[in-house]
């Protein structure tokens, strides 16, 4: 008789699995580190790893769904609150990394992994569309409101929104001398200009 799974169980290990290797991603790359790496890591062996992912491709794209539930999560917080703007710019600020700069480090390190592996490279387009659009939904609810510039188009807004976080990211790797917090306070004010409404900006 086939023992029942426990799904509570079979979650928390997929979750200490997806950890080890994100430990591993940001230690050694996402090419450096290989499955027997993420085994050790994990304290389990490769028969166990296969039964929760098939392949490393596997592991990024349930990294990437986990983080785009969080994000969705939330966004319908965010979004209930009194500024869309101020909401907004929290996403941003979580999304920066100030308090796990390695991880900023794996992002790009993916992103030239995407230019080599067609598979990963899917997984972060589709990533990319779907966090796109939870963010310029969020736009659009501001502009309703009026207290996001109605000229600017959501979808290219966003799109230019996550090339200054990347950018972000980018320069906290180039410059480690730079102060983070002060760093991540500027591009606040940059993006809040970009985004708030005219009469809005023109008020504070």
């Amino acid at each position: 008789m086939m023992r029942k799974l426990d799904p509570v169980k079979h979650e928390e290990k997929r979750q200490q699995i997806l950890q080890a290797a994100s430990r591993c991603f940001m230690r050694d790359g996402f090419r450096g580190a290989s499955t027997s790496n993420i085994c050790a890591e994990a304290k389990i062996s490769p028969g166990h790893l296969y039964h929760y992912f098939s392949s490393k491709e596997a592991i990024v794209r349930a990294m990437a769904e986990s983080r785009l539930a969080q994000a969705a999560e939330h966004l319908g917080t965010t979004a209930r609150g009194p500024d869309v703007v101020t909401a907004f710019l929290e996403v941003i600020e979580s999304g920066v990394g100030v308090r796990e700069p390695s991880a900023n480090a794996l992002m790009l390190d993916l992103l030239a992994e995407s230019a080599r592996n067609p598979a990963v490279g899917g997984i972060l387009r589709e990533n990319h569309r779907e966090m796109r659009t939870l963010l310029a939904d969020l736009l659009r609810t501001g502009q309703e409101r009026g207290q996001i510039d109605l000229t600017l188009d959501p979808d290219v807004a966003t799109s230019i929104l996550v090339s200054f976080v990347d950018g972000a990211k980018a320069m906290m790797i180039r410059d480690p001398d730079l102060n983070p917090a002060k760093s991540i306070e500027m591009l606040k004010t940059a993006i809040s200009r970009f985004l708030r409404a005219p009469a809005v900006a023109n008020s504070e």
